[in-house]
Formats: C-alpha cells, sequence, structure tokens
C-alpha cells in the first residue's frame, strides 16, 4: 500500500518558534515576541508594566490565556528570556536548515511569514524590503531543491502595535492592515506558490498572544474571530483574481473527540464539544453560519457580533479550496467536561506522551474521514508528530519512540487515503528540526528529525545533527510510504 508520486511530503515551522533574528532586518516586535519561555510547573507569561510602574506576569498559555489586567502594557523586561527573540536561528541558517530537508526527500515545506517583518507596526504605506528579502532567500532556496512552498500568512503572530492601539483582531480595522499584509506577499511570492494558509489553528487562538486582544471571554473571542473569518475570505477572494489557480485553506486544531461513555448526556456532551470545531471550519468552508450558532453563543456568553452588512456576501465569496489541520491526539468528554477546555476525560485505552497527550493513530483516520464527509473538499494535514525529551549521543539520537508514533500515524493516513478513498494534499510533520515548544517555550520538547544544540535559555552551539529518523523518514518518502507496510 503506498501514495502516488504527487503528494507532498514535507515539514512545518512558524515564524516566532524557529527563525530568530527578532532585532534584524528592520523587523516590529509581534505579540508572541513579548512571551517569556517556562514550563508546564511554570507556565510562559506576557510581562506588563502596570501604570504605578510595577511589573507583572500574566499566562499566555496557547489554550489557556489569562486576561491581562486592565491598564498594563506589556513590555520587554531585563533578566527574562523571550526564546522568539533567537529561537533556533533559522534567520542565518535557512541555506542549511533546507538543504537537509531536501535531503531527506521533502517536495513541500510549510512555513509562516512574520507580518512584522513585512509591515513592523501594520500600519505602513510601505513594505519593509529588508523583511521580503528574507523570504525571498527561503523561496529561492525552495525552489533551487524543487519543493513547494506553502505559506502559513498569520500564525498567531501580530504586530504589537495593532494589538495596543486598535485591540488586535476585534478591530475591523485590523482586516484591512491583513489584507494589505496579503496583497504585498501574493505581488512577490504569487508565481511562485501555490498553497496558501489564511490563518493557523483559528478555532485555538484567543488571548493577547494569539489574537492581539486583552480579553478571551466569549464575547470578545467570537467578534476577533468573525472579523477573521472576513479577513480570511478577503483573501481568498483577492489572491485567487492575483494568483489564477492558487490554492486557499486554512489551519484548525483537530483532536479526534469520542464520548466518554454510551451515556445520552454523554453524547450529547460529545456532540456540542465537536460543534466548537465544526463551528469554525463551517464558516469558513461554507459561506454561511451553521444553523447552530446561536445556541453555541448562548453556551460561551456571546451576545451579538459586531458585523457589516457586506460580509455576509464576502464570507460566501471566499471559501476556502481545501482543509488542513493539525493532529496529534485524540480526547474524551463527558456532561461533566467544562466548556471550552482542550483536554477532557482521561482514556483507559491509550497510553500518552510524557507531557499528556494521548496517543491515538486510528483517530487521525477518524478526522480524515469525518472532515472529508462534511465538507467534500480537499484536506492538507500540516502538523502531527511527538514532542519527547531526545538525548544526543555520539552525534546522534535513537529516537525510536519518534519513529514509532509517525510510522502508527502514517499507516493510518494511508488507509484513509487508499481505502477510505479520502483526498489528501499532503502531510507535512511538526517540526522537521527542532525548535521552541508553543505552549511552554521550552526546547527540551523535541518534535524534530533534526536535533538543533540548543537548551532551554538559547545556550549551545545551534549546530544541527540528524536523529535515527532522519534517514528512516527518507526511506518513507521514498517508497511513497509502502515501507510502513512491510512489517
Amino acid at each position: 500500500m503506498k501514495l502516488s508520486k504527487d503528494f507532498l511530503w514535507g515539514g512545518a515551522t512558524a515564524d516566532f518558534q524557529f527563525e530568530g533574528g527578532c532585532f534584524e532586518g528592520g523587523k516590529g516586535l509581534g505579540t508572541h515576541d513579548l512571551e517569556t519561555n517556562g514550563s508546564v510547573q511554570n507556565p510562559r507569561a506576557i510581562t506588563y508594566k502596570m501604570p504605578d510602574g510595577t511589573i507583572k506576569r500574566a499566562r499566555s498559555s496557547f489554550f489557556n490565556p489569562e486576561n491581562i489586567e486592565e491598564g498594563g502594557q506589556p513590555c520587554l523586561v531585563e533578566g527574562q528570556y523571550y526564546p522568539s527573540h533567537k529561537s533556533v536561528d533559522h534567520y542565518h541558517h535557512v541555506e542549511e536548515d533546507i538543504a537537509l530537508l531536501a535531503e531527506m526527500g521533502h517536495n513541500v515545506y510549510r512555513f509562516s511569514i512574520a507580518w512584522t517583518r513585512i509591515f513592523p507596526t501594520g500600519e505602513e504605506e510601505c513594505p519593509n524590503e529588508e523583511g521580503l528579502k528574507f523570504y525571498d532567500r527561503i523561496m529561492g532556496e525552495l525552489k533551487k531543491h524543487n519543493m513547494e512552498p506553502l505559506i502559513t500568512i498569520h500564525h498567531d503572530n501580530l504586530p504589537v502595535y495593532l494589538a495596543e492601539k486598535y485591540n488586535g483582531w476585534a478591530s475591523r480595522h485590523t482586516i484591512d492592515c491583513f489584507i494589505k499584509y496579503c496583497k504585498v506577499l501574493f505581488e512577490r511570492y504569487g508565481k511562485d506558490c501555490k498553497y496558501w494558509l489564511t490563518f493557523n489553528e483559528i478555532n485555538a487562538v484567543k488571548g493577547y498572544a494569539a489574537c492581539g486582544t486583552y480579553t478571551c471571554e466569549g464575547q470578545t473571542h467570537y467578534n476577533a474571530a468573525h472579523n477573521m473569518f472576513v479577513a480570511s475570505a478577503k483573501a481568498v477572494i483577492l489572491g485567487h483574481e492575483m494568483m489564477p489557480g492558487s490554492m486557499f485553506g486554512a489551519m484548525y486544531a483537530s483532536s479526534a473527540h469520542y464520548p466518554a461513555t454510551c451515556k445520552p448526556e454523554d453524547i450529547w456532551a460529545h456532540m456540542n464539544r465537536r460543534r466548537q470545531t465544526y463551528f469554525f471550519i463551517d464558516v469558513m468552508a461554507r459561506g454561511y453560519y451553521p444553523s447552530y450558532t446561536e445556541s453555541l453563543y448562548q453556551q460561551r456568553g456571546v451576545k451579538k457580533i459586531f458585523s457589516e452588512p457586506e460580509d455576509e456576501q464576502i464570507l460566501k465569496e471566499g471559501t476556502l479550496d481545501f482543509i488542513s489541520f493539525s493532529y496529534y491526539r485524540s480526547n474524551t468528554v463527558s456532561k461533566d467536561t467544562p466548556i471550552g477546555t482542550v483536554g477532557g476525560d482521561p482514556n483507559p485505552y491509550l497510553e500518552s506522551t510524557p507531557w499528556g497527550w494521548p496517543v491515538d493513530p486510528l483517530g487521525l483516520r477518524y478526522v480524515l474521514n469525518e472532515y472529508y464527509d462534511r465538507y467534500q473538499k480537499p484536506l492538507f494535514i500540516v502538523e502531527n508528530g511527538l514532542g519527547a525529551v531526545d538525548e544526543l549521543v555520539d552525534g546522534t539520537v535513537n529516537d525510536d519512540y519518534r519513529i514509532n508514533y509517525l510510522k502508527d500515524h502514517l499507516k493510518a493516513m494511508i488507509e484513509a487515503i487508499v481505502i477510505d478513498k479520502v483526498p489528501c494534499l499532503g502531510y507535512t510533520m511538526w517540526a522537521p528540526i527542532d525548535l521552541v515548544s508553543l505552549s511552554t517555550g521550552e526546547m527540551k520538547k523535541r518534535y524534530g528529525f533534526i536535533y538543533v544544540d540548543m537548551d532551554d535559555y538559547g545556550n549551545g552551539t545551534l549546530k544541527r545533527y540528524k536523529k535515527k529518523s532522519f534517514d528512516w523518514f527518507k526511506k518513507v518518502i521514498e517508497t511513497q510510504g509502502e515501507i510502513l507496510f512491510e512489517d
């Protein structure tokens, strides 16, 4: 059992977790650039100054951000470590990094563009040429190695200026700034890039770091979501006009969800939980708000969404060409599972990673079938991988645990494509080269086929080392996945 030659195999990264070079090339500060490092016990935080001059920290966990207190001014504080400022220094390793991906046989690379490299505050009339030249380097290397770019336009990281002055995506003004930014990207890279993602995990972004808003309660969150829906649709319409043949998707956090029991109350809770993800895809893939919108809003305390008369037509005309998603885990849901949580009840049938994420390869096949049954659009798996503590010994890492995880998930993917006939454009593993963890800001939670010599505080040589999984994944690509079924 194997895939066709046109299947796209590759890896995925995010600007603020991978690039570094935060103060080079005229780049402005993005919201994630204000995040400290952390751990599961001591979560990442945004440091901010209160009107009386005192410095406080607000949790900035991707899934459970706390409100930044009214009147506080986010700022950088001496003595704190901000991982995005250096990341793993892809900024100075572009050629080396992409050559390593090409050596593995990758024919696609998903990366995000830092909005603040192109428009440092978001409000400039003209783009920053130095920032564009950095991405010219990436695009040039991809072309040299015959790799398709898959560009994420907005990977949760927006200019701090727009967050501070306009409350980020809660403002309609941010839509206009975003479309100006998109137009520059389409003009510069449209001839060389076919696949675009407007937003990353849009169903999970909330709070200051990811959304630029000072609160993450339901009203503000869903107002911001509506503005992102409109921005995405406008970008799709503009992109299709400027780049005939281009394909647009958006990316969704897509754990599989199961009812904790067969009790009707748990089944009902499961349906409501699933709709929290469906809602975002429904609007963006179908072009209109679903029938259950009012019920969902009532659950989340949303009274009114502030929209404009033309929004309905924009959403209708700017629907997605394909649906992309991340898949790492599955969750169980009961009637007692709190609304809005990412995790769920324990699943006694599954093992978990050291970070407590249930490992469920069959859940990937389940999600692929579920989404195609519902939307009848091509799919693209743009994140999947195992975060683990790797030990570098004699210049390599014996990461059989990663190989086993990926092997089981890739087999499930291929079975969905070959047996279930689900159209899937490609697979980009998160992340092919070690980078900074989003949730904790750590380096010790590693995903890559390639080890980067750097610790949680930015210490190390930054030298790249191939792990055992490097050659294994190379063989998977060479055989179009057939090797996965040999034993």
